[in-house]
């Protein structure tokens, strides 16, 4: 693929401050959950350094697909690691774990995201670096949760999704529910740990106290339910699944034109009447008494949606995309992943560009959502090599001097 069809990606203004500027994090964590989380935060401007074991670092780094010239960056882990430095440390040496502590002394927030007691076996967890950094902000990210019964217990995004009831919302109701082709519960749980961090900083600020954050792959599982569990619990509903309708509101559906899928939204009775009077010249359906109310359309969805598909079916995209926009309807053609990228809106909202690369010439960038305009983003890189950083963060970030990192690699605590 070339990216020669994505423009460049344009600096932000010189001396533009970025919002966490001088903010450092220690990052001992590997997947996606934990990392992800560190990448929001160096999206920002903080200076994340990325603890690897030597030799492999991260297995997420081989998830594939990965470009060829590429050994240990696999599309997968060079979209979750940007602007980080990497350092590579054998944490089972004694040399290594000095140099963990060294870290960890002068940094503002650690990410872990290890099972059970790995960290406290490390002498890296919350007390230990709480004694380190007295005002450290320290975030665990786990499957379960650090403590009770299913501490210990291993979890993917994939197994919250299906624990927390999130697989029983998705697909069609005469088939068994289907997990979210995207991380989403790994998403989510590193956007709420990015939060929980900026908001300790924020306490840290005003009070000089530092804190230790927990958030579980399972709580954010059940956040992504949205508000299924209050409408089961407060009414005893049962949320079922409904395919590409919607249970709230009517006609909300997939529909096919006569070249292609779409969707719409009609999310109360205004936009109804102008789906009908505005887009289909149908006010046989928009004074219909029975379809008048939501609850009304809800009730005869079958009935309606067959209508509205024979009416859509007869044009185009071309045709219906134009008059929807115009009536102010909700709605949008349902696009492949390739097609997204490419799309106008895409392009006009600069969402995909290209970066500099130091072995690929160049990489695409896919900009996070929020833009700031007294502290905009920082310039992108691309996610580090397997240990690229250790020398530079040792001698410039540590002070340490050059014998003593000779000795440490010589004595394998960098691998």
């Amino acid at each position: 693929m070339s990216l020669e069809e994505f423009p460049d990606y344009q600096p932000r203004p010189p001396g533009a401050p970025a919002a966490l500027d001088g903010v450092r994090v220690v990052e001992f964590a590997h997947f996606i959950a934990g990392p992800f989380a560190g990448t929001l935060l160096a999206n920002f401007g903080a200076d994340v350094i990325k603890v690897e074991a030597p030799g492999r670092g991260d297995e997420f780094r081989y998830y594939p697909p990965a470009a060829p010239a590429l050994q240990d960056q696999g599309a997968p882990y060079i979209w979750a690691n940007r602007n980080k430095r990497s350092v590579t440390l054998d944490l089972k040496t004694e040399a290594g774990l000095a140099v963990a502590r060294d870290l960890v002394r002068g940094a503002d927030v650690v990410i872990e995201n290890f099972s059970g007691d790995v960290m406290a076996r490390f002498g890296l967890d919350y007390a230990s670096c709480k004694a380190l950094k007295p005002d450290i902000v320290y975030c665990s990210v786990s499957a379960y949760g650090k403590d009770g019964a299913f501490a210990k217990r291993l979890g993917f995004d994939t197994v919250a999704q299906a624990e927390s009831g999130f697989f029983s919302l998705n697909g069609y109701a005469d088939r068994p529910g289907v997990r979210a082709g995207s991380p989403v519960v790994d998403i989510t749980t590193a956007t709420m740990a990015a939060n929980g961090i900026l908001a300790a900083l924020f306490h840290r600020a005003r009070t000089g106290q530092g804190q230790q954050l927990q958030i579980a792959l399972y709580e954010s599982a059940t956040l992504l339910t949205g508000y299924a569990p209050m409408q089961h619990l407060l009414c005893g509903f049962e949320p079922q699944r409904n395919g590409n309708d919607s249970p709230d509101t009517s006609p909300t559906a997939a529909f096919m034109a006569s070249d292609r899928l779409f969707y719409i939204n009609c999310g109360n009775d205004r936009i109804y009447q102008r789906l009908c009077l505005e887009v289909l010249e149908r006010p046989d359906l928009a004074n219909d008494p029975a379809l008048a109310g939501r609850d009304g359309r809800m009730e005869r969805r079958l009935e309606l949606f067959d209508i509205l598909q024979d009416i859509f079916k007869t044009l185009p995209w071309s045709y219906w995309q134009p008059r929807l926009v115009k009536a102010a309807i909700p709605s949008a053609e349902i696009r492949t992943l390739p097609d997204a990228l490419r799309s106008p809106e895409a392009r006009g909202l600069d969402l995909v560009t290209r970066i500099p690369h130091p072995v690929l010439g160049w990489i695409p960038h896919v900009r996070l959502p929020l833009r700031m305009g007294a502290t905009p983003a920082a310039d992108p890189r691309p996610a580090p090599s397997v240990g690229q950083d250790t020398d530079d963060v040792l001698a410039r970030t540590l002070g340490y001097p050059a014998d003593r990192i000779a000795q440490l690699r010589d004595g394998g605590a960098l691998g």
